[in-house]
């Protein structure tokens, strides 16, 4: 004699995976809100504009851009992944520390430039590859991730 045992989904799966979908997307369009914010942040700190260096192929500053975004990128993971189990409480905390870890990652990274007296718009306005760049781009990347690991 066989026995067949029929597999249900939970009565309230359909709700649940609508609900996971629905926080998915929210915090996709915060975590970009936050992004785009991080990217204009270094844009407005940094002498030049960067869109146009970075189009227009610049190494230094596609390599400084790239860093910065990637520090954003840790600050906002950490935000959202550190925020509440509620949803809305969740998305709030996830863009408050969020804009609140970039003005200091920001912030920081101009303090370091300051104090090894690189003068970033000149690396980054450079056609030619500067090694100032991989220290910019590094404090970048290392002041993201201390910034992200405070918020969590």
């Amino acid at each position: 004699m066989h026995t067949h045992q029929i597999l249900a989904l939970d009565p309230d799966f359909g709700a649940q995976l609508g609900r996971g979908i629905g926080a998915i997307a929210l915090y996709a369009i915060v975590g970009l809100a936050l992004i785009l914010a991080g990217f204009y942040a270094i844009d407005w700190t940094t002498p030049g504009k960067l869109s146009d260096l970075v189009r227009t192929g610049k190494p230094n500053a596609v390599l400084v851009t790239s860093a910065g975004l990637v520090s954003m990128a840790f600050i906002i993971v950490l935000a959202i992944t550190s925020s509440a189990s509620d949803l809305t409480a969740g998305l709030i905390t996830s863009l408050v520390y969020g804009l609140l870890g970039i003005i200091v990652q920001v912030a920081a990274v101009r303090i370091l430039e300051w104090a090894t007296r690189i003068d970033i718009g000149e690396v980054i306005q450079s056609e030619k590859f500067s090694p100032a760049s991989v220290v910019v781009a590094s404090a970048h990347v290392a002041l993201g991730l201390v910034v992200a690991v405070a918020i969590s």
